[in-house]
């Protein structure tokens, strides 16, 4: 007889001695070798936040820090960069220096060759709401919501190309791979729905990082992210079977439940003789999510259920806004179903290194409508009080022309929004130099950003670790400040 199979029945064995002979309280106190020290100390770990996930369900709803601001988060990803002297942060000085030269050396770049000149932006800027934030005629649907918005004008990465950019906005780490900040939020919150995946990203990118940018890296793997379809596909196809079945699916749920328990059994015992074996027990986690999905996952992506007038309100009632529209609904409905972080992607359009005005007006259409739509429906349904929503690119564009018509990347100084989730409404933060190349007051630098998103949440970014390789990492690394301006 091997080591293993004397391993494997004498664990048998001993589960059969626990079905026939139940542990006393007594003994269940013996056996935690601490009694009732051991508990007590559990629970102070516990309430400091030095106590282990639980293993028996990771996605279990555990409590942060303090208090939170928000709940979830929903994320809009403008693949490609948008440029944000076109959209949410007007510089007069371009349109009166339009045709000059840059005033200063440029930073690195990247695109050869010398800068092209100033370019001024070739769209209009108005007042939205109250507050009379400026929002370009790129997005008029967007200026409604204006009171609802908290820009932030002064963001700041270190990729000047996107594969780059894309890890250090998702990971925030550039060169190495590092958990997804959703992995980051669902390891820290688990989630409010067992029956769906806590973190979710629709029709993701498959370029530019790929994966990365949804991975749970050294987190145990019930933290990754699920994806939902690909850039490459169309909402349409997608609804008709938003998940793969676990197992054949002409099999009655019963008969899908007894062959996944025959197969857990094989897993459980597998695991029974190693000592630790993080990917197998996340495997085993995974196939039970995945079949809870098969009952519940229909219903979250069946659009029929939302009435006329709300399908209108993203856009689906039009074929250009259908598709962005389809993955704001989705968003909704994965939120207020307890889904804990989502994504959607806009992928891959917004790179104009030529074209802008053309590009930029085509992207702005597509999205506009559907994000103005998803604003109103959450203030609607009382979500966005505890809901973050995060507008944003991997970088913005220079503020000098490349060509004849377009823009180079830049991560020196641009902008994204918030709104909801406890940030301030209808307020703008920091700011960049007066042509818009650099950020020069209350510069967010990206860790600074997440920072500020986990405190919202109710995390303190520095306690919130996961010991991996000998060393504690955090999300923000060594860096990262709470930008609390932006906080209400």
């Amino acid at each position: 007889m091997t080591d293993n199979e004397r391993n494997l029945r004498q664990a048998l064995r001993s589960d059969l001695l626990r079905k026939e002979r139940p542990m006393s309280r007594r003994a269940a106190l013996r056996a935690a070798a601490c009694g009732f020290g051991q508990l007590g100390l559990i629970g102070l770990l516990g309430e400091r936040g030095l106590l282990g996930n639980n293993t028996a369900n990771p996605l279990a709803p555990r409590k942060p820090h303090f208090e939170p601001k928000a709940k979830r988060v929903i994320f809009l990803f403008m693949h490609g960069g948008p440029s944000s002297v076109d959209t949410f942060d007007p510089k007069e000085r371009l349109t009166i220096d339009h045709g000059k030269q840059l005033p200063f050396k440029r930073p690195l770049a990247f695109a050869d060759g010398p800068p092209g000149p100033l370019m001024k932006s070739p769209w209009e800027f108005k007042p939205g709401g109250r507050s009379g934030i400026p929002v370009s005629d790129l997005f008029p649907h967007v200026r409604e919501c204006a009171d609802d918005l908290c820009v932030v004008r002064s963001m700041v990465g270190e990729g000047v190309d996107h594969g780059a950019a894309l890890l250090q906005t998702f990971t925030g780490s550039s060169t190495f791979v590092r958990p997804a900040m959703g992995s980051w939020v669902v390891y820290g919150l688990g989630s409010e729905n067992q029956n769906l995946p806590g973190f979710i990203t629709i029709k993701p990118a498959l370029s530019h990082g790929g994966a990365k940018n949804w991975s749970s890296a050294f987190l145990p793997g019930a933290f990754q992210g699920t994806a939902i379809g690909n850039s490459g596909m169309k909402a349409k196809d997608i609804e008709k079977e938003p998940i793969e079945y676990l197992l054949r699916k002409d099999f009655s749920a019963e008969e899908q439940r007894y062959e996944l328990d025959m197969l857990q059994n094989v897993n459980r015992r597998h695991a029974a003789m190693r000592t630790a074996d993080p990917e197998l027990e996340a495997r085993i986690q995974a196939f039970e999510l995945a079949f809870r999905m098969q009952t519940q996952a229909p219903e979250a992506f069946d659009m029929s259920r939302e009435t006329e007038a709300t399908r209108k309100l993203y856009g689906m009632d039009d074929p250009l806004t259908y598709e962005f529209g389809w993955q704001c609904l989705l968003a909704r409905r994965l939120a207020e179903r307890g889904v804990r972080y989502i994504q959607c992607t806009h992928s891959y359009k917004w790179d104009q290194h030529g074209q802008l005005f053309e590009k930029h007006n085509e992207n702005a259409r597509e999205v506009d409508k559907p994000i103005a739509g998803l604003l109103k429906d959450l203030k609607t349904h009382g979500l966005l009080k505890d809901t973050l929503v995060i507008w944003a690119g991997e970088f913005g564009r220079t503020p000098v022309s490349q060509g004849n018509d377009g823009r180079d990347h830049n991560p020196y100084g641009y902008s994204i929004w918030m709104a909801g989730g406890g940030t301030k409404a209808g307020f703008i933060y920091g700011a960049t130099d007066d042509i818009g190349y650099h950020a020069v007051e209350d510069r967010m630098h990206i860790h600074d950003f997440h920072a500020t998103v986990l405190h919202l949440l109710g995390f303190d970014h520095e306690r919130l670790t996961y010991r991996y390789s000998g060393r504690d990492f955090r999300l923000t690394d060594v860096a990262g400040v709470v930008a609390k301006k932006v906080i209400a």
